[in-house]
């Protein structure tokens, strides 16, 4: 008798190899060089939304408009001007 050895099929093989082919794109890390210590792009662009929020509160504050959820309408407002950078910045 032959001893048979557990080896993994031709298509197994080939799918593995399609599968880790994304995986090979990953060229940088975005990430900014602030002072010599990197920080997460997504973190500076957090950090600029927030900011900019706090802008648009006291522009809006100045033009007497009320939200009637502002819990709700302040961290939507920085998630969409955060994402908004990612996308112009670093896309």
């Amino acid at each position: 008798m032959t001893a048979t050895r557990n080896r993994p099929s031709a298509n197994y093989r080939s799918l593995l190899c399609l599968l880790a082919l994304p995986l090979a794109g990953c060229s940088r890390t975005p990430s900014i060089d602030i002072l010599g210590s990197f920080f997460p792009a997504w973190l500076v662009c957090f950090m600029a939304a927030t900011l900019l929020t706090a802008l648009t509160r006291l522009l809006l504050i100045r033009f007497q408009v009320k939200f009637s959820l502002p819990i709700l309408a302040y961290p939507s407002l920085t998630a969409l001007l955060a994402f908004a950078l990612w996308l112009i910045l670093f896309y």
